[in-house]
């Protein structure tokens, strides 16, 4: 009757469990206390969860922050809840046990733990130093006598056996972390250099180190959660980003066709009104031609009638008078459409539509580059005019086209009065030189800044470099998930790509900086044939010009056998050799300079380049010989 009673109350006291969580543990609150959000944790667990910060406090479960570390109060009303709904449980979980132990006993009540002296009467409590269980008469002796005042008794425990040691049959006191298992005091000599501890201590650190990891796989999951709305937040604006431009595409190529078509109906209209002025000139004539028809048949029937008069003096009268009539010749005057008007209109039609052609023909080609030789989408020179009077480009992309081209002009003009050998020494590298006295004083002064740096401050800038797949040469080889290359004796025949090298051994860092200070470390294994340096991405993929160092788009350290030179625009300087078996490389984007370093304990200066870099800078690295090894290494930011 009592669980009848007692079972419409369930669901209401579930509920009720369910907000009296903790949403850190998932357990029954322990000393709640309540953050100015609202939200109630167990006091263990919010600590648990602040540990080791000093700042940016944040709720657990709201994510909403806070100034400062608040002050935690108890929540004494949600205390005491907590207790009254865990004595209504305890009261009714004795009797879930029991039904459940009937339940799994097929209906057989678990036998109640008797007492070990008379074997008949329950036992109320168990003696842990006799090993035994003990009714009330049987346990007086423990309670009267001063003999068994250091007996340590509990509630009657139904295991005692499986509470012994198998080896020396004392009950188990300790635990060993080492082995795992728990051990009696005399076990304690065989686990001298174990770390052992007592099982209350044990239970308690194993609790905590559960609580600990329940906690982080509770903050895993929320920021899985967030990573996952993040990414459908993403996908929504891409999509919507890109239904706008599609509308707004859609509109451009809808007003370029109104256009057409406008330009069309005119150029018809004017062919339609010469068609028509035309016409009325021979509907004109045509009409005099008519009139003069009729005149040249009545005479003709006058002089038919007059032939069949008998009367000769009538017919002599009337040949007098038809004689003297003579019908004016025909006339058709030559009409002609205004041939120049319409040949005109006709080449405008033409010219507009090699426009669009020369438009769409760019943009095919300068697509098809991109594919071929990224970042390199150069017009011919007569073709800017009609680009610039059609496209849309934006000023900044056509400010850098022509610089692009100033600079292919400057290359250019030495190879055209010059040989191979003299061109080395005439080169200039874009925009260098360009930078004032003053300028290059404060540009100096922070490369020695960062020269003085020790390797610690410079680990503030790390950048952890992978290697791009697409741009690797046929004969290098990645491993170690894109941060180790090296170079194979046969090719690897890898899936065409277009910004793949296909003539030098070559391979780019994935990432690119156009911003700020970036650092990145490369370990070096028979660095007989390699180079280091950066790249723009417009750096050519074939031909001897896409080797490093070999024009005015890359910057690299080489190491030739045993000679160490520095090469850009396909100028060389021999360096002093340095032994080193990681280097380190710094570009300063915004000061226009990279530098190489020797990582040890002291950084060596291997070289530095300055320059106004213009463009956005990839990680470059070349690799001839087959024994030669570069690794990137992974540094913590």
């Amino acid at each position: 009757m009592a669980a009848l009673a007692r079972s419409p109350m369930e669901p209401g006291l579930a509920g009720l469990e369910d907000e009296l969580t903790c949403s850190i543990c998932l357990c029954l609150f322990s000393s709640p206390v309540t953050v100015p959000c609202g939200h109630n944790f167990c006091a263990s667990c919010l600590e648990l969860s602040w540990a080791g910060q000093s700042e940016n406090f944040s709720c657990p479960q709201c994510r909403a922050t806070f100034a400062g570390r608040p002050q935690l109060q108890k929540n004494t009303v949600l205390c005491r809840v907590v207790e009254q709904l865990q004595g209504c449980t305890g009261a009714g979980g004795a009797e879930v046990e029991e039904e459940e132990a009937a339940a799994a006993g097929c209906g057989a009540e678990a036998p109640p733990i008797y007492c070990d002296s008379c074997l008949q009467a329950p036992a109320v409590q168990t003696c842990l130093t006799c090993t035994a269980s003990f009714c009330p008469e049987h346990l007086r002796p423990h309670q009267d006598s001063p003999a068994f005042r250091d007996h340590q008794l509990c509630p009657p425990l139904r295991d005692l056996q499986q509470r012994k040691c198998p080896q020396h049959n004392k009950l188990f006191e300790f635990f060993c972390s080492q082995h795992g298992s728990c051990i009696c005091s005399l076990c304690l000599l065989g686990h001298k250099l174990c770390h052992t501890s007592p099982l209350q201590l044990a239970k308690s650190n194993a609790e905590s180190v559960l609580k600990k990891k329940l906690m982080e796989l509770h903050n895993g999951s929320e920021r899985v959660a967030r990573l996952m709305s993040t990414v459908k937040t993403n996908q929504s604006q891409v999509a919507e980003t890109a239904s706008r431009k599609k509308e707004l595409i859609r509109s451009e190529f809808s007003e370029i066709k109104a256009l057409i078509e406008e330009r069309e109906n005119q150029t018809l209209k004017v062919v339609a009104d010469e068609e028509k002025r035309v016409c009325n000139k021979f509907d004109y004539i045509y009409d005099v031609l008519g009139n003069k028809k009729n005149e040249i048949q009545s005479l003709r029937d006058q002089i038919e009638k007059a032939l069949t008069e008998g009367d000769d003096i009538l017919f002599l009268k009337r040949a007098a008078a038809l004689q003297r009539m003579s019908p004016k010749d025909a006339f058709v005057p030559v009409i002609e459409m205004d041939q120049n008007m319409i040949h005109s209109t006709y080449q405008s039609a033409i010219n507009l539509k090699d426009i669009v052609k020369l438009s769409v023909t760019q943009f095919r080609e300068k697509k098809a580059e991109a594919k071929l030789i990224p970042g390199k989408t150069k017009a011919p020179p007569a073709a800017l005019p009609n680009r610039n009077a059609l496209g849309k480009k934006p000023p900044g992309q056509q400010h850098t086209h022509k610089e692009k081209n100033l600079h292919q002009t400057q290359a250019t003009v030495p190879v055209e009065a010059e040989t191979k050998e003299k061109k080395k020494p005439v080169k200039v590298a874009p925009t260098a030189g360009t930078v004032n006295a003053p300028a290059a004083v404060s540009v100096k002064e922070l490369i020695d800044s960062f020269l003085k740096k020790p390797r610690e401050e410079l680990l503030q800038y790390a950048a952890n470099i992978t290697l791009d797949y697409n741009t690797a040469h046929n004969k290098v080889i990645l491993s170690e998930r894109y941060t180790k290359m090296s170079v194979s004796d046969t090719p690897l025949n890898y899936n065409y790509h277009p910004q793949r090298f296909t003539d030098c051994s070559q391979v780019l860092g994935f990432q690119c900086f156009k911003r700020g200070v970036h650092y990145w470390e490369v370990e070096l294994q028979q660095n007989n044939f390699c180079a280091i340096g950066i790249c723009y991405g417009s750096m050519d993929r074939q031909g001897p010009e896409s080797r490093l160092g070999r024009n005015s788009s890359s910057w690299c350290i080489e190491w030739f056998n045993s000679k160490i030179s520095s090469w850009h625009n396909d100028v060389e300087k021999c360096l002093p050799n340095v032994r080193a078996t990681k280097i380190g490389v710094l570009l300063h984007c915004d000061g226009g300079f990279v530098i190489f370093t020797a990582v040890g304990e002291k950084h060596n200066l291997i070289y530095k380049f300055k320059t106004q870099f213009t463009e956005a800078l990839y990680p470059a690295f070349w690799l001839f010989s087959s024994g030669t090894v570069l690794s990137l290494c992974q540094m913590k930011q």
